[in-house]
């Protein structure tokens, strides 16, 4: 319990063993069983967090894992099109069923379910924290090793939704190499540790430019500071990932699932070691 509770539980997202309101998490569609899920955050936008997301279910189900993806980032959503998913989603009018990638990774987004991709989703804070409950609740997922939830940046309604909804089993935080990662990680971490969340490690994209002429690492961005706010919240750095035009390339044409690429190979180890 912190010392400065009130004793008064409700709006508290603090999960400490004296409320009197512990989380119930909700419970999946009875055709449902998901044996990991693994939150992708940030506490800013713009750091790739749905390209770790691809690329870590993308791994998994190369490796015979049966993988789905969530996409909890409502308003902003991108998983489909860097797996080439058009259309919209199956239903039967009562329950929902997600698109498969071509390696069949299973996906459920906004833009499945509607009919024009570029409609902006102007929705409030409950409605769209309402919708990311019901991807998990109304969804017929089937049998799952491993579900990537892909969450907006921030702190807010979505997060805290999933957090209290669904049952994470850790989250792996994406972060760039500018000066405000260390604010960046603190707040993803802090939110995790009110939720006793396990924070898994910490993942640093566009870190570095390889040169294609004589391989030397340009930082664009300036030095890494990774394992510096690693040691400072005693976090695991899970991988270190260059900006890469053939990974853009393959993002905006849909065929992510094409590429080999060894950047995140810490994190699957790390998540196929979850008990």
């Amino acid at each position: 319990m912190s010392n400065e509770c009130d004793h008064n539980c409700e709006g508290c997202s603090a999960t400490c063993d004296e409320r009197e309101d512990k989380i119930t998490f909700e419970k999946p569609h009875e055709l449902t069983r998901v044996k990991k899920v693994i939150g992708i955050v940030s506490g800013k936008g713009g750091v790739g967090k749905s390209l770790v997301t691809s690329l870590l279910a993308i791994a998994l189900q190369k490796k015979g894992k049966k993988c789905a993806i969530l996409d909890a980032d409502i308003t902003g959503p991108s998983i489909p099109k860097i797996f080439g998913i058009k259309g919209m989603a199956d239903n039967d009018g009562v329950n929902i069923f997600p698109r498969e990638s071509m390696l069949g990774v299973k996906v459920i987004s906004t833009n499945l379910l509607l009919e024009n991709t570029t409609d902006p989703v102007i929705w409030r804070g409950p409605l769209i924290a309402g919708m990311v409950k019901q991807f998990w609740t109304d969804v017929i997922w089937g049998d799952i090793d491993y579900m990537f939830v892909d969450m907006p940046p921030g702190t807010g309604d979505v997060p805290l939704t999933v957090f209290q909804s669904i049952k994470i089993d850790g989250i792996i935080v994406v972060t760039s190499p500018q000066e405000l990662v260390s604010m960046i990680v603190e707040k993803a971490v802090k939110m995790a540790k009110m939720m006793k969340i396990p924070v898994l490690g910490v993942v640093e994209n566009m870190s570095y430019i390889k040169c294609e002429n004589c391989g030397e690492e340009i930082s664009v961005f300036g030095k890494s500071k990774v394992n510096e706010v690693a040691t400072d919240f005693e976090l695991m750095v899970l991988g270190r990932m260059p900006i890469e035009h053939k990974v853009a390339e393959a993002c905006d044409a849909g065929n992510l699932e094409t590429l080999e690429v060894n950047y995140l190979d810490e994190a699957i180890r790390v998540i196929l070691a979850l008990k």
